[in-house]
């Protein structure tokens, strides 16, 4: 096993890194590494594979699981998530406890059990995501939070709320339609804001997960929402939807969503922000999105 660990990551201290790697190593041979860069974390999980690892225990927020996501998609090494990060969604949507020395003792009755599970991811422009990927508007407020970084350990939520905020009113265009979404068999959708789904929910408010397309799972096919609108009352009343405070997120008319998506493309005529899992990625005119069926052995928790 490797233990990859981002020791920057937003819960992640020397402690809580030895006393996992203590535990992980009374049962299984364990290698260590840190990651230091932005995407060292692939080529850390690519080396793992190389080597002849059988599990890849990633500590560490979601985009360090996405980097390693993409060193291990179509290995067979199986992936196993253990939170370190400020939000943690793809560890909680798993089942996982936010707590990573509780995730690391589930993690070990995990493996004794062989509980291994291949998943779909999605793929989008050469790089795949776990969870979702954001277009437009959310992608702006994940670079507001990039460049304050050194804030999530400890704003964390109130550090997303103030950006999500700052954005919308200073660090995006809400004036036009951002992108177009085409669908291969449906009419073309202008959006400012859309997200694409691998499984739901799309994050977390405190212990409150954010569902959007709850019937999306690792099992099926992307689902794709797009907002044509962000007038604050209906971002309000779509962010209450998603808390479950109202309407699903789906019933709203400015919302367009489409499930069991295999291949959608968004392009716009000028560059739109985008980020995946969480990281942002900068800008692009083009996204083509498709979904990749059992590309990844997932270490599933017992719950």
């Amino acid at each position: 096993m490797l233990l990859l660990v981002n020791p920057h990551a937003s819960s992640v201290t020397a402690r809580t890194q030895v006393i996992i790697q203590k535990a992980l190593s009374a049962d299984h041979d364990v290698t260590l590494a840190t990651t230091h860069r932005r995407g060292h974390a692939s080529r850390l999980a690519h080396g793992a594979v190389a080597d002849g690892c059988e599990v890849v225990a990633v500590l560490g927020g979601d985009g360090t699981l996405n980097e390693a996501v993409n060193g291990l998609a179509g290995s067979g090494v199986a992936l196993a998530p253990l939170p370190g990060g400020s939000t943690n969604v793809f560890a909680r949507s798993i089942g996982l406890p936010d707590d990573p020395v509780e995730a690391a003792a589930l993690l070990l009755e995990t493996l004794a059990a062989d509980n291994i599970r291949s998943v779909g991811l999605g793929w989008v422009n050469g790089r795949f995501f776990l969870f979702h990927a954001g277009v437009g508007y959310d992608a702006a407020v994940v670079q507001q939070v990039e460049r304050r970084a050194g804030l999530k350990r400890y704003a964390n939520h109130a550090l997303f709320a103030f950006a999500a905020v700052d954005t919308w009113m200073r660090h995006y265009d809400r004036s036009r339609p951002r992108f177009t979404v085409y669908h291969s068999d449906g009419e073309p959708v202008a959006g400012q804001f859309a997200i694409c789904l691998n499984t739901d929910p799309y994050t977390y408010l405190g212990s409150r997960p954010f569902n959007i397309v709850p019937g999306t799972t690792l099992d099926g096919p992307l689902s794709m929402v797009v907002l044509r609108s962000l007038r604050a009352t209906r971002l309000l009343r779509v962010a209450a939807g998603a808390l479950g405070l109202g309407s699903p997120v789906t019933a709203h008319r400015h919302v367009h969503s489409r499930t069991g998506v295999d291949h959608v493309v968004v392009a716009g005529e000028t560059p739109f922000p985008y980020q995946l899992d969480g990281d942002y990625l900068g800008e692009t005119t083009r996204l083509e999105f498709h979904h990749a069926p059992d590309a990844l052995a997932l270490a599933l928790p017992l719950v």
